[in-house]
């Protein structure tokens, strides 16, 4: 029997300086991008693990202390590459989320973006780019469902050439405004599309990034990635885990399940 799940804070909405905000609506438990705790199973710096919890401190949303706070929580959840935890630091996360939300942009939660979709978890984001750097930097990367654009500004802090496909039109001008404010455009090229067709301009890439969940990785996905590249997907419907791919010649890859999740649903196609 599933269980009753709590509506998340912000399900109907936000509220800012300039009144009511769309951006804080569409938050569930059914499309969040965060990793999914097991009953029993403490996750390391969770509230139930430390008795303090970074829901009850509001540190300034320009705060780098706030970053640092997120970062050493990343340590204790098992993010242990240094390179990626300096990236998670150096970028300003409250950037990405609207102004309602931003006073929470440091916690361990995804959060709502708008048009149904959410920031990635920073555990998620941080999980997902150190598994696809564990042997080493890639030059080249690709991530399907930009979002916000937060993880290509993560990843523009590691890699020399980041792609980032993004669907939905209002998510992709937001994401393209912020990445500009942070002059990180030079690195960070954004296009709208399909990211389940992946963007074969630039292929083949190092590594693949996918931030929304499908039954099974599109294929050309798999086919634009290069031999002895690393590609890291939710997969699943209702049961979702994290899938890592490694490229092992022109025809076949090797994959490994990792922890479950609960991502969005990946889709085809473009919404304007």
């Amino acid at each position: 029997m599933n269980k009753p799940v709590n509506r998340y804070p912000f399900a109907t909405g936000t509220t800012n300086r300039f009144g009511k905000s769309r951006l804080g609506s569409g938050l569930s438990a059914s499309n969040s991008n965060t990793r999914i705790v097991q009953p029993g199973h403490l996750q390391p710096g969770s509230p139930q693990a430390f008795v303090q919890s970074s829901r009850t401190e509001n540190l300034g949303l320009n705060s780098e202390r706030s970053r640092i706070m997120m970062v050493e929580r990343l340590r204790r959840q098992g993010i242990v590459d240094e390179r990626v935890l300096r990236a998670m630091l150096a970028v300003p996360r409250h950037l990405f989320v609207d102004e309602g939300l931003a006073s929470r942009a440091y916690e361990d939660d995804a959060l709502p973006i708008g048009f149904g979709q959410t920031i990635s978890q920073p555990w998620v984001v941080a999980r997902m780019i150190a598994a696809v750097c564990e042997s080493k930097i890639p030059n080249k990367v690709l991530e399907v469902g930009a979002g916000c654009g937060y993880q290509a500004a993560i990843l523009a802090q590691l890699v020399k050439e980041v792609y980032a496909i993004e669907r939905i039109k209002g998510l992709y001008d937001m994401a393209r405004g912020t990445i500009r404010q942070l002059a990180l455009n030079q690195r960070v090229r954004l296009h709208f599309g399909d990211g389940m067709k992946g963007y074969s301009v630039a292929a083949p890439y190092d590594a693949i990034l996918v931030a929304a969940a499908g039954p099974s990785i599109p294929r050309p996905l798999l086919e634009q990635l290069s031999v002895g590249g690393r590609l890291i997907a939710p997969e699943g419907a209702n049961q979702q885990r994290l899938v890592l791919v490694e490229r092992t010649g022109t025809s076949t890859w090797r994959r490994e399940e990792m922890e479950a999740v609960r991502f969005v649903p990946l889709r085809a196609g473009t919404q304007t």
